[in-house]
């Protein structure tokens, strides 16, 4: 009898989950952005946002919800109805650091509360002063930082987010130390870079650029393991510091009891516009290359990005 129940369980379970998917969506669509808006992981939202909606149907908004080193957006993320019309912005810091980062002391818990859909970009990062500062390239910053220390504050989107791994992994590197000031975002942390109120930032060439060819930012090397095409004379940090690589990522994910018919809609959804050709174009061209994993492959990253950085927070002795 029992092996009949579960027969007729599993089968009632994968009806529901096909009637699911035939009705999905039956109302708009938000993504979640754990950060202000204006920031690399909202710019990004928003590109995907238009071309999300026709191809469902409805409507996709993105909605920003700040704070806690991102942990308030990634709750309410994770704690929203597994029906298919609530997805995350994830990042390298809210979805593979802060676990290893706060643990058990976060109200959710990434691994079991989400399912992973795709990596949306890996990010160019780069490391940047106010023009005021004397530095044009990282052995000058080193120098400075060494002769005075204690005198460069830089701004991150919360501790343990990749502009403050980026700023502690420099620190340790190079021997020096700088001064933290979170923010509850990259958008509004560049802002008072560029009015001078800190001095120093790691952060994407997605919402630097402008700035930096407008000259309210200088940069001085790239983070990760080449160059960009964007800054093609801008150094890697890796010239000046052996070992030092650093590429940030953004990432879609959903609740996990999203029936797995919905949860493959939108990946297919998600991947198709991931490969269009004017958002490859529009991505590259601000400094995000498009990923469209799939969701095993995605799943497998956030793991070994959990390892990898949980390593480096250990070393610092980073605390949240």
């Amino acid at each position: 009898m029992r092996p009949y129940l579960r027969l007729l369980a599993l089968s009632v379970m994968c009806l529901s989950c096909g009637v699911a998917a035939q009705t999905f969506p039956t109302k708009p669509i938000r993504i979640i952005v754990a950060f202000p808006a204006g920031g690399g992981t909202d710019i990004v939202a928003r590109m995907i946002a238009p071309k999300l909606g026709p191809a469902l149907g409805t409507q996709v908004v993105v909605d920003n919800r700040a704070g806690a080193q991102g942990i308030v957006g990634t709750e309410i993320a994770a704690k929203s109805p597994a029906d298919g019309h609530t997805l995350f912005m994830g990042t390298l810091g809210n979805i593979s650091v802060n676990p290893v980062l706060v643990g058990d002391k976060l109200p959710f818990n990434v691994a079991r509360d989400f399912a992973p859909l795709t990596q949306v970009v890996n990010v160019w990062f780069l490391q940047m002063v106010h023009p005021s500062v004397p530095a044009r390239n990282p052995r000058e910053l080193i120098a400075l930082a060494k002769s005075k220390p204690d005198a460069l504050n830089y701004y991150s989107s919360g501790a343990g987010g990749a502009p403050h791994l980026a700023a502690e992994m420099f620190n340790s590197l190079a021997g020096v130390k700088t001064t933290h000031v979170p923010y509850k975002g990259s958008a509004p942390g560049m802002t008072d870079l560029m009015a001078g109120q800190v001095q120093l930032g790691y952060d994407s060439v997605v919402q630097s650029l402008s700035f930096i060819k407008a000259g309210k930012l200088r940069a001085l090397a790239v983070l990760g393991a080449k160059r960009t095409p964007l800054l093609p004379d801008l150094p890697t940090m890796k010239d000046f510091l052996p070992g030092f690589e650093l590429t940030n990522w953004f990432g879609l994910v959903i609740p996990a009891a999203t029936p797995l018919a919905i949860q493959k809609r939108l990946h297919e959804e998600v991947v198709k516009i991931l490969r269009a050709p004017d958002i490859k174009e529009r991505m590259l061209g601000m400094g995000a290359e498009p990923v469209g994993s799939s969701q095993a492959e995605f799943g497998a990253f956030i793991k070994a990005e959990s390892a990898k950085w949980g390593k480096v927070i250990r070393d610092a002795n980073i605390k949240p």
